[in-house]
Order: C-alpha cells, then structure tokens, then sequence
C-alpha cells in the first residue's frame, strides 16, 4: 500500500481529487485529498491574510502526521507549498510527483514563475477571484468547478518560496499534460538550454510521463492520472531521453 498526499491547484479544494482518490483507494492505496487553509471548505478562514508559508506548513503537517513514504503529489500551483514542505520534511517523501508543473527555484514567487501562463486577474480584498471562463476544464465538470471552487489567497502567489535544496535529493515524476503544451519535448528543450535549474532532469529516479488531456486531468482523465500515480510510485516511467 501506498501513502498519496494529493495537493490541488489554484481555487481548488480536495474535492478536485474525489475521482483519483477513489480509484487509488480501489487499488488498495490510501489517498488523502488536501483543502489547503482558506479554499475549498475552508473558504472562511481569514482568507485574506492566508500566505504560502500557512499552505506549506499545512502540507508540512500533513506529511508528518503520515508519517514516512508518502507520494506527495502537486498540481500546478500545489508545487509551490508542496515542495516547500518536502524541502523541510524531506525524510517523510517517497517521492515527489510534479502534475503539469514545473519546480520552482528558492526565492521565486507563483506569478514571477509562471508568468505568462494565464494566472493574472484583479485582485479583491487579498484574493484572486475564480476565473468565469477556465481553460482546461472539461465541459462535463464546469459546473462543479463554478460551484466548488473559490477565490485563491492572493498573498500565495507573491510570497517568495524558501528552499533549502534539500528537496533535491527525492526521488521526482513530472506529468506532462499535452493538450496544456508541456511534454517531454519542451522538457528536453529547457535542459538543453544548459540553465543549472533543469539539471536534475536527468538525475537519476527522475522519471515522467506523458498525458494526452487539459491542465485539469483529476477532472478530465481521473482513471488515467491515478494508473500513472500507481506506477510513479513504483519507480516507473521514462527518463528525459528515453
């Protein structure tokens, strides 16, 4: 049995990670769904002044209340306050699985990493409000998503994430969601650029996959996600060049 910490993204709560959930547990896993403080159910609590450190330190306790082998699953956004607590709680991780993200630098901000990407929008009383139109989403699940879904803690985007490089000694798996422009190709194409970030893509028990949905495959592509978790678990998947 495997331990699944699985940390949403933007305006998303553990309710995104129902169908993944059930199927890993069908499997035989244990899969715990995070709501990170003030999204989700959580959505009243003082949500203005929620930063990246509460988000961390809840994925920090998290992890330590699981206790060690954990597969710390991120998705977009979650990379940031997942990785965070993995650089602090490195002992308690398995193994880290990037979902159609990449792996922020320490002192790197959301929106100075991911600008560009679409995560802009105007800010209302210390909160990104939910897009009306998100990309990605499948239309079967939209109105679930405007239903469920809430403003994002503003200050998570513009706090700088602390990094030790601790976190770089685990064991990582990207997926790349293809239909959202991230694959393998581009991968190799960034680690070719010859940046000192991208160094770890071809470290040993990196591997990676390879996804043909939206940004949202815990919504569009659940069965699928939750096989390719099992088997990231395991040590399985492709190396940066094969």
């Amino acid at each position: 049995m495997t331990t699944f910490l699985l940390v949403p993204g933007l305006f998303m709560g553990g309710w995104a990670w129902e169908a993944v959930a059930a199927e890993l547990t069908a499997g035989g896993h244990r899969a715990v769904p995070v709501t990170l403080p003030g999204l989700g159910e959580r959505a009243g609590e003082g949500v203005g002044s929620i930063g990246l450190a509460e988000h961390a330190a809840h994925v920090r306790e998290l992890l330590d209340a699981e206790g060690p082998g954990v597969v710390l699953v991120a998705h977009s956004y979650a990379a940031f306050p997942a990785l965070a607590a993995a650089d602090q709680r490195p002992g308690q991780v398995e193994r880290v699985v990037f979902v159609d993200t990449g792996m922020p630098e320490n002192g790197e901000s959301v929106l100075t990493s991911f600008a560009g990407n679409g995560i802009s929008g105007p800010i209302e009383d210390g909160v990104l409000p939910v897009p009306s139109e998100p990309a990605g989403i499948p239309a079967a699940e939209l109105e679930r998503y405007h239903r469920l879904a809430t403003p994002h803690p503003a200050a998570t985007l513009t706090d700088p994430i602390e990094l030790t490089g601790a976190w770089r000694k685990l064991p990582t798996t990207g997926v790349f969601c293809l239909d959202n422009g991230l694959s393998l190709e581009v991968a190799r194409a960034l680690h070719g650029s010859g940046d000192p970030r991208f160094a770890k893509l071809t470290e040993p028990g990196v591997t990676f996959f390879e996804l043909a949905t939206g940004h949202f495959p815990m919504l569009s592509a659940p069965v699928e996600l939750a096989a390719i978790l099992v088997r990231a678990a395991a040590g399985e998947g492709v190396g940066l060049y094969g």
